[in-house]
């Protein structure tokens, strides 16, 4: 009896002795690991691929990564949000690590779709929107968010890249009101202008979509219940709030193409695609 007890306690010691060697030894390990990607993945080399506005200089910089670095201890998100912010022409940021000491950065730069000018709701508007802050409790006295007092660029997607040159020929739009601008963010305006905003992005990528953003020279926000567009500089058209903008465009891209091949090149007018009875009706200009 008293020699199987014995047997067994030396079996349970062996476990427990076994079972303590395999956890050092993976902690070992581990050590070994954190070690190693600590002395030997340092960086040495930092490229940029696909920059022409900012040199690779600048990137490097706006990334916050140094020489020395280790790779495999930066935070990927942070550097590109880091880029993004700082460079607002840069639109999307791959950072990639190549062993054992390289990391390269693969940006995507973007250009001005457009510019927003200044605008100041009628009277009638902002009182709306104050009964709208007041009902929400989000007004009461608080200072209200600085507006831009200059007009600015924007992109498709609708991050504000800096203030627009006296001479921009950008496509021009009014109707939003743009809240605390910054370069580098995305365009922020008033609560009872979102819907416009929504609008807005969804007309400016349509009309990248279809390669048509140079047919487009102003965007009007100001109306309710549609869009007022200019286009080809020759018809003025007036696009459904509210509803698909691809479609939209996709119809008053046909409807001018039979005008112009009903009634010749110089035909102008207004496009109207807000009549429910009609998909787009024409009313030609005094002159056209």
């Amino acid at each position: 009896m008293a020699s199987a007890r014995h047997n067994r306690t030396r079996k349970r010691g062996r476990r427990r002795f076994g079972l303590l060697f395999k956890v050092l030894c993976a902690a070992a390990l581990v050590a070994a690991a954190t070690l190693g990607a600590t002395v030997f993945f340092q960086v040495e080399t930092i490229a940029v691929v696909g920059n022409s506005r900012y040199t690779s200089e600048e990137v490097i910089a706006a990334s916050g990564v140094e020489i020395g670095d280790n790779l495999f201890q930066m935070n990927k998100n942070q550097i590109s949000q880091n880029i993004l912010q700082q460079l607002p022409y840069i639109g999307e940021v791959t950072p990639k690590r190549s062993l054992p000491s390289t990391i390269t950065f693969q940006v995507t730069e973007i250009q001005a779709a457009a510019k927003v000018e200044v605008y100041t709701a009628p009277s009638s508007e902002e009182d709306v929107q104050a009964s709208e802050e007041d009902s929400s409790g989000e007004a009461g006295g608080e200072t209200m968010p600085v507006q831009a007092d200059e007009a600015w660029l924007i992109s498709v997607s609708g991050k504000l890249l800096e203030e627009a040159p006296e001479n921009s020929a950008a496509l021009s739009i009014t109707g939003l009101t743009v809240l605390v601008p910054q370069a580098g963010t995305m365009l922020a305006v008033p609560q009872n202008q979102q819907y416009r905003l929504s609008a807005l992005k969804e007309l400016l990528s349509a009309l990248e979509e279809q390669g048509q953003l140079d047919l487009v020279s102003s965007i009007d926000l100001t109306h309710s219940t549609w869009v007022g567009m200019r286009y080809r500089d020759r018809f003025n058209a007036r696009l459904p709030l509210g509803e698909d903008m691809a479609h939209s465009l996709a119809v008053l891209s046909a409807a001018v193409e039979n005008t112009i091949q009903t009634r010749g090149e110089q035909a102008s007018g207004t496009m109207d695609l807000t009549q429910e009875e009609y998909d787009a009706v024409f009313t030609p200009a005094q002159n056209g």
